[in-house]
């Protein structure tokens, strides 16, 4: 009896001792990790001079000379003299709003693309940030409503497990911890794994992507944030939103980076 106390102790603390171990090892490791990532050059992107730690990815003077440069449409994206949230051709019917803080076209679209094809994250902190700066200064302009979630454009699950990752959620996430807004995921799925949009004719991505989404019908908020990497002719966004329309919800549309129309923004 007094033998078998005496090695569940001494098991005891051998457990105990290996746990701290692990600990310390674990600490070590995160150490090791920072002081090698601080040590290595930190170079921008676009412009390969140094940045400052904290930043990362892209430096301020690139960041700023890829934004948009004047107002622009929240419907068609185009170029405006006077900040408001639509042309005046799209003043008569209003379309889905579509927020990004640059065009696709003017230097940043670059890293956008590569973090969907080939997961490049090193842009990402820098260019979420822009998008919540965006979208706070058109709060602050009264020229849009904050939405109750945050809803990340679904993969279907093949392409999901395929891919590793769903740009959309990591975007989602980043801008929902930076605005204090929730992202919600269960409500809207991809009930159909449809072919790459990309190459497609408007009429073939309207078609490729018909019946493509589903919503839950207990979804039970108003007014939402469709979030995506890139918005081009903006056929996945309209198919989504006319379920939550259907319902009545609010949708605005959320991006890193919009691809225009040609001349829209001379």
């Amino acid at each position: 009896m007094i033998k078998h106390s005496i090695r569940k102790r001494a098991s005891t603390c051998l457990a105990k001792v290996a746990q701290i171990g692990r600990k310390r090892s674990q600490a070590l490791y995160r150490g090791t990790v920072r002081m090698l990532a601080a040590s290595l050059p930190n170079r921008c992107l676009m412009c390969h001079q140094s940045i400052e730690l904290p930043g990362s990815g892209i430096c301020s003077v690139c960041l700023a000379t890829g934004l948009y440069q004047a107002p622009v449409c929240l419907g068609c994206g185009r170029a405006m003299q006077v900040e408001t949230s639509y042309c005046g051709a799209c003043t008569s019917f209003q379309p889905l709003t579509i927020i990004a803080p640059c065009s696709y076209h003017q230097g940043l679209g670059e890293w956008v693309g590569l973090i969907k094809y080939q997961a490049q994250f090193s842009a990402l902190p820098v260019l979420t940030y822009a998008l919540a700066n965006r979208v706070i200064h058109l709060e602050e302009q009264g020229l849009l409503q904050l939405p109750q979630v945050l809803i990340p454009v679904p993969l279907h699950s093949k392409r999901l497990q395929k891919r590793g990752f769903n740009q959309a959620y990591l975007i989602a996430d980043a801008i929902g911890r930076r605005l204090n807004i929730p992202v919600v995921t269960g409500g809207l799925v991809r009930t159909i794994d449809t072919r790459s949009q990309a190459g497609l004719t408007g009429k073939q991505r309207r078609r490729n992507l018909s019946g493509a989404f589903k919503l839950d019908e207990r979804f039970a908020y108003q007014r939402i944030a469709l979030i995506d990497d890139v918005v081009t002719t903006g056929t996945t966004a309209k198919e989504i939103a006319k379920l939550f329309e259907k319902r009545h919800i609010h949708v605005q549309v959320w991006c890193l980076a919009r691809a225009e129309a040609p001349g829209l923004m001379d």
